[in-house]
């Protein structure tokens, strides 16, 4: 029986190709899907909306952080696709004890090239997935960085406000365009509207996910940071770590141009 690493350092047995594949994480959902696994998708969470329309008729099995345990043993999987900040460890601990779990850990984007090239190695499909590590790596050397780095803060939830700080995969990307971010106390902080004044980013950008920002919430932030460029952003290219990885660069690319003076 093969044996596979994943990015916990934990050995994860099974069997040459697993069949009955689940993934609990949406962006690495839509990876296998990439790799030309989706046969072998049998469930997926309630948030793995991509690619559409192939995931509608796929099982889902409850919430990222609130899995239906039942409904996964129903699919007797022989390979779970799991990830360290996505989903609850208690859960994925208790599925651990009957099915073979291999699960990731990103914080960088070399994380995640070693996670697609992971998951490609434990699924038989490592020569896609490395042909997709090289042409992702490609595009991010083609990323225009601002000509002058501005301060930033990234938003993802309102009631209470919580930012992306320092040592989040969100942080490098913002990394990637140019962008220093303002907050570095804890990975995702609540903060409240007196620190991001006395933050003052010249730059405030609004994700479109997990919390849906949208157009009406731009004149909130603008009243209390009047001088800042405030914008909403497409939240699965900064933070979703799979092949949407592809996208991300030239999406950067849009922005920053936005953003050069």
């Amino acid at each position: 029986m093969p044996v596979f690493s994943d990015q916990l350092n934990r050995a994860v047995y099974t069997l040459d190709f697993p069949q009955q594949i689940i993934s609990i994480v949406p962006s690495q959902t839509e990876l296998l899907f990439y790799l030309g696994l989706g046969e072998r998708v049998v469930g997926i969470t309630n948030y793995c909306i991509h690619p559409s329309p192939d995931v509608r008729t796929v099982t889902k099995i409850g919430g990222t952080k609130k899995l239906d345990m039942q409904a996964i043993h129903s699919l007797k999987p022989d390979l779970i696709i799991a990830n360290k900040e996505e989903n609850e460890r208690s859960q994925v601990e208790a599925l651990m004890k009957h099915y073979p779990v291999w699960v990731s850990d990103i914080a960088d984007l070399n994380d995640a090239l070693e996670m697609i090239n992971g998951v490609g190695q434990i699924t038989g499909s490592f020569i896609a997935a490395n042909h997709l590590v090289n042409n992702i790596a490609l595009a991010f050397n083609g990323i225009h960085q601002l000509m002058s780095s501005k301060s930033a803060a990234y938003f993802i939830w309102r009631k209470p406000y919580m930012v992306a700080g320092k040592g989040t995969f969100i942080d490098q990307m913002m990394g990637y365009c140019g962008l220093i971010n303002v907050f570095d106390v804890g990975r995702y902080p609540i903060v409240t509207a007196t620190d991001l004044i006395a933050a003052a980013p010249k730059v405030i950008l609004l994700s479109t996910e997990p919390y849906p920002f949208v157009e009406k919430h731009l004149e909130e932030f603008k009243r209390m940071v009047p001088n800042a460029d405030i914008i909403l952003v497409d939240g699965e290219m900064f933070s979703w770590y799979g092949s949407r990885l592809l996208l991300a660069p030239k999406y950067f690319n849009s922005l920053i141009f936005g953003l050069q003076p």
